[in-house]
């Protein structure tokens, strides 16, 4: 089997102490998280966790039925890159000066569809969303002119088809 991307989704209850033992399970079987986000979920009261990992579909499907052991998870699913709609987001910090100096600048902010945040005498910062790609490539341009400040979030991403925890957790209320 090779190794593709998964997004791994994890339902779960808010406690203290179940993200450490989530990536305790990724770092026994030596598998990097490339991203990661935790939010409020469309259920009240539950938390999801956006896991991104580079690997084969045997090793994410025993990665989840770990994670679901834990007794705060309610469920995990995992997905590859077509079955989901996914971005991140980044802000990149850049010498105000060079706004002004270099018309490369502003074609790259134009090119690249992001936007200027905020802008002072000393750095501006732009915002770009987008695919790690897109992210990276704008990195790879500006880069020559000197990033003063640069981050990126976790993946974010839904599912393209329907989500079967929601019916799920109504199922468990009901009973």
């Amino acid at each position: 089997m090779k190794n593709e991307w998964f997004t791994i989704s994890v339902y779960s209850e808010n406690n203290v102490g179940l993200l450490n033992r989530i990536s305790g399970i990724f770092l026994k079987r030596h598998i990097n998280i490339e991203s990661l986000n935790v939010s409020k979920s469309e259920i009240d009261h539950v938390s999801k966790f956006t896991i991104v990992v580079n690997t084969t579909e045997k090793w994410v499907h025993n990665i989840v039925g770990q994670i679901e052991k834990q007794i705060e998870v309610i469920k995990a699913f995992y997905h590859t890159d077509d079955e989901t709609i996914y971005q991140e987001s980044a802000l990149f910090k850049i010498a105000s000066n060079l706004l002004f100096d270099e018309r490369q600048i502003q074609n790259i902010i134009k090119e690249s569809n992001s936007q200027i945040v905020t802008v002072s005498r000393e750095f501006f910062v732009l915002a770009k969303s987008g695919r790690r790609f897109e992210i990276d490539e704008m990195y790879e341009q500006l880069k020559p002119f000197g990033i003063m400040q640069f981050v990126r979030s976790g993946r974010i991403s839904v599912t393209k088809d329907e989500m079967q925890i929601t019916s799920l957790l109504k199922e468990f209320q009901h009973n």
